[in-house]
């Protein structure tokens, strides 16, 4: 069966956006770290790259190695989609949860207005592909995913917020995970992938 992952930054205090969506306080370090960072974590995570990005990054032809599919709440998507940006992983089959938008916001996006766990459950269950599903946010679906997400791979970024979108909004359900791996940046950033200690 495939896995869902849960692949996120989450500033200290566990949130993944300020209150408006923005996520430009993340910081990066200086120039050489930022460089050194973003190309280690591009290596290992090609498809999380938008589209328009991956020729800058060196990423053109390189294959997915984890995710053939993209979940995302309106709020992930948005940020893309106000700035013309309809498609932004194009290299990745795409769906976005939300009840508001339009279902012709683009050919290769799938608007999906109803229960995200139906949805879930069904790509858990292709065969053939191979990869994973990845969840890019926001923190309602992950909330309302939680019964289903097998993995989190977390980058902390030495940042308080103070206040946001939570990593998880969802109902008191706790859950637990184990680390499977660490790895720390001179930059301050911590990326952390944990599997689900059981299933349900």
């Amino acid at each position: 069966m495939r896995k869902l992952t849960y692949y996120i930054a989450v500033s200290l205090d566990g949130r993944i956006a300020g209150p408006g969506g923005e996520y430009d306080f993340f910081p990066a370090g200086d120039e050489r770290q930022s460089a050194a960072y973003s190309a280690w974590a591009n290596t290992l995570y090609p498809e999380t790259v938008p589209t328009a990005y991956r020729a800058a990054a060196g990423l053109t032809d390189i294959p997915n190695r984890h995710f053939d599919t993209v979940l995302m709440g309106l709020g992930a998507y948005r940020p893309a989609f106000d700035n013309g940006i309809t498609s932004p992983y194009a290299h990745l089959r795409q769906y976005v949860v939300s009840s508001t938008l339009k279902p012709d916001a683009d050919p290769a996006v799938t608007v999906v207005p109803g229960d995200p766990l139906a949805l879930v459950r069904e790509l858990k269950r292709e065969e053939g592909t191979g990869l994973g599903i990845w969840l890019c946010g926001g923190g309602k679906l992950a909330g309302a995913l939680l019964p289903e997400i097998d993995e989190l791979v977390i980058k902390h970024y030495p940042v308080v917020a103070g206040a946001g979108i939570p990593a998880f909004d969802g109902a008191f359900d706790p859950t637990a995970f184990e680390v499977a791996e660490r790895t720390a940046f001179p930059n301050g950033v911590t990326l952390t992938r944990l599997t689900r200690l059981t299933r349900r």
